[in-house]
């Protein structure tokens, strides 16, 4: 029996780091590392690897991603799937024994969230479609508050000695997003309507009232046709949305045509942590977000 518990005993001991060290964190997106750090504070070193303007559909391994994963006490990433063309790479190559699956330093966020659109059934003829549902959950302050939780739970459990500083700041973190969520909430979304490029805001739209009626995309992950957008310009002028919305990382093209062919505004939101100068942790994004949707 002792032979068995010995393995899980210095793999604690392992991450959890002397009280002068920093915990190691490898974060896949920016809006990951900014709550981590939220969270983590003073205690841990951060970093990510996808950039800021970066598709993280299309990221591809990088030794320089390797190398920070195999230095990691932690890896913290999306999950459902958004990852999978790089993560696996990334975790076997490291030879990281810390952050392999089912250890303490692996922590896949969307393991505590409430997630939307899972498919009945996959199909590749529906397009690029996410067995476990919607990863874009990151304009959710629902969701980013239990990933703020679920994080404190972990370092409170591989860093025994600083629990209450985790817990505090979590703390922190719950009351400030209180705050911020009666001041978004009073923003007038609600009843508003909506063509996006990609099914990128439907989280963000299921809290705060206002509806996507078309999108860009016939299918995700597919563009659209020269027929297509020609339906779409009748569509829109039709409904008249608020505004054809989009990211800054695809369908810019496509959304400013649709733009000037029926008058509607076109909007380029920022998607993650770091786009822009003013979005400089999760707290901003979703400021500025919602600012250019209202």
């Amino acid at each position: 029996m002792l032979n068995k518990l010995l393995p899980c005993f210095f793999m604690a001991v392992s991450l959890a780091s002397p009280a002068s060290a920093r915990l190691n964190i490898a974060t896949t997106l920016p809006w990951i590392g900014s709550i981590a750090g939220d969270i983590g504070g003073d205690k841990v070193t951060v970093t990510s690897f996808i950039k800021p303007g970066q598709d993280p559909h299309f990221a591809e391994a990088k030794p320089s991603m390797i190398l920070a994963v195999r230095k990691a006490d932690i890896l913290m990433y999306n999950g459902m799937d958004l990852e999978i063309g790089y993560l696996p790479i990334l975790v076997e190559s490291s030879k990281n024994p810390k952050i392999q699956p089912g250890n303490p330093g692996d922590f896949e966020c969307s393991r505590f969230i409430e997630p939307i659109e899972v498919p009945s059934a996959v199909d590749r003829s529906l397009g690029d479609v996410h067995p476990q549902g919607n990863p874009h959950y990151q304009l959710s302050p629902k969701n980013i508050l239990l990933v703020a939780e679920g994080m404190a739970g972990l370092l409170s459990k591989v860093d025994p000695e600083n629990e209450k500083y985790y817990l505090g700041n979590l703390a922190a973190f719950r009351e400030r997003l209180e705050k911020k969520r009666k001041e978004w909430e009073s923003l007038p979304l609600k009843g508003k309507t909506f063509v996006a490029y990609h099914k990128f805001f439907e989280y963000l739209a299921l809290e705060f009232g206002f509806s996507i009626i078309g999108y860009v995309e016939p299918k995700p992950g597919i563009p659209p046709s020269a027929g297509q957008m020609e339906k779409l310009v009748e569509m829109i002028r039709k409904t008249r949305p608020d505004a054809i919305l989009t990211l800054s990382y695809y369908g810019q093209r496509e959304v400013s045509f649709l733009a000037q062919k029926t008058g509607v505004k076109s909007i380029v939101v920022p998607h993650d942590v770091g786009e822009t100068d003013k979005v400089t942790d999760w707290f901003s994004l979703m400021d500025e977000v919602l600012k250019a949707l209202r």
